[in-house]
């Protein structure tokens, strides 16, 4: 990177479930909630922000009109703040944290996933077979190997971790409580609700596979289907000392990976082994590993293809997408917030967080806490 790009803080919403306690309030709304809660705890002028890189998957209805713009409006914040909309799929806002100005926002129960799609060029089809994500899914579990067994129990530790995390507070720096507008949970948010003490491997085991008949790959298994929304502040050298802020952290370097469609899921390694190298550091010099979980088997194709199967514990060690759910085009603020946090706690030096992304693409960021 050609200078500093400072983590002054990251934060997000609540994560909510389906049709759960945050679906009553528009996309645009809650990230401006987020954004505001941002600012106001470090002491901000919104005037200060010159742009705001908003990543969004699902581009239409209430988060079209380019949701990167609307969101600073909806907040108050002046006219004179930009904003641009972010589409990298997954790995949207990740790609927000690579063009240095990052949130996102994703609220899956009002706009369904899938719905900004349109039909696929002839060209293209010639060329590749392309199928759903979880068919993709299904593909990597069978390639590598791995059992239903083994998907169900790395899910079922996502859980457990998550919940975990909850009980012991782990989230509450990096959770902005939201206030929504729905008489069934009341006024204001602030815990995730996505995460399932009630599951077990029993449980697991009983659901029926997603999207191949003889298939491996469950709703159990794979990453939840929720609304959020998250902000991260990143500045400048020359900005943290002229605004006195005080940057937790900066990104060392981002990898970028481009796969087979088909599998389309598969490019973490390849993405972090980039970032790592730009970073001039290896697997052993970072303490804390975030990969967001799609699906059990592209975490589990992860750590056996960068050789950190031994190292679970510092793998996503607060839950992922399985418990914690997969807002779309909030995930990579959400990942990083949680990665920085989970780094203080450890009071450890770098950390990576990385996600593969639907066409066949994958995105890394190193870490360094500061």
């Amino acid at each position: 990177m050609t200078s500093p790009a400072y983590i002054v803080d990251a934060v997000r919403s609540p994560i909510g479930r389906r049709n759960g306690a945050l679906s009553s309030i528009r996309g645009d709304e809650l990230a401006a909630q987020v954004l505001n809660g941002l600012v106001e705890r470090n002491s901000l002028n919104p005037g200060e922000v010159e742009d705001v890189q908003l990543g969004c998957v699902t581009q239409i209805g209430e988060q079209g009109w380019n949701i990167g713009r609307m969101v600073p409006l909806v907040a108050g914040w002046p006219e004179t703040v930009c904003g641009t909309s972010v589409d990298r799929q997954c790995g949207s806002s990740m790609q927000a944290n690579f063009n240095a100005a990052a949130a996102g926002v994703e609220m899956m129960s009002r706009v369904p996933m899938g719905s900004n799609g349109g039909d696929l060029s002839d060209k293209l089809m010639e060329r590749w077979e392309i199928v759903p994500q979880g068919i993709s899914a299904e593909v990597i579990a069978d390639e590598w190997d791995l059992s239903r067994e083994e998907l169900d129990a790395y899910s079922l530790e996502s859980h457990r971790r998550a919940i975990e995390a909850i009980d012991e507070g782990r989230f509450e720096r990096e959770i902005i409580p939201v206030e929504v507008n729905n008489p069934h949970t009341g006024v204001l948010v602030g815990v995730d609700e996505t995460p399932r003490r009630d599951t077990s491997a029993e449980k697991l085991a009983e659901l029926a596979p997603a999207f191949r008949p003889d298939g491996k790959v469950t709703a159990g298994n794979s990453s939840q289907i929720c609304d959020g929304a998250a902000g991260m502040l990143i500045v400048s050298a020359s900005a943290v000392e002229q605004l006195a802020l005080e940057p937790r952290a900066r990104f060392v370097s981002f990898g970028l990976s481009g796969v087979d469609p088909h599998r389309m899921l598969h490019g973490n390694p390849e993405a972090c082994t980039k970032a790592l190298e730009r970073a001039g550091l290896t697997w052993d010099d970072v303490a804390v590993v975030e990969v967001n979980e799609a699906f059990a088997s592209v975490v589990l194709q992860f750590l056996r293809d960068t050789g950190l199967e031994n190292r679970r514990s510092d793998v996503n060690p607060n839950g992922g997408g399985i418990s914690l759910g997969h807002p779309l085009g909030a995930t990579g603020a959400r990942v990083t917030a949680t990665l920085l946090g989970e780094l203080e706690r450890r009071d450890e030096r770098y950390g990576v967080a990385c996600m593969c992304i639907g066409f066949g693409q994958a995105i890394a960021a190193v870490v360094e806490r500061v």
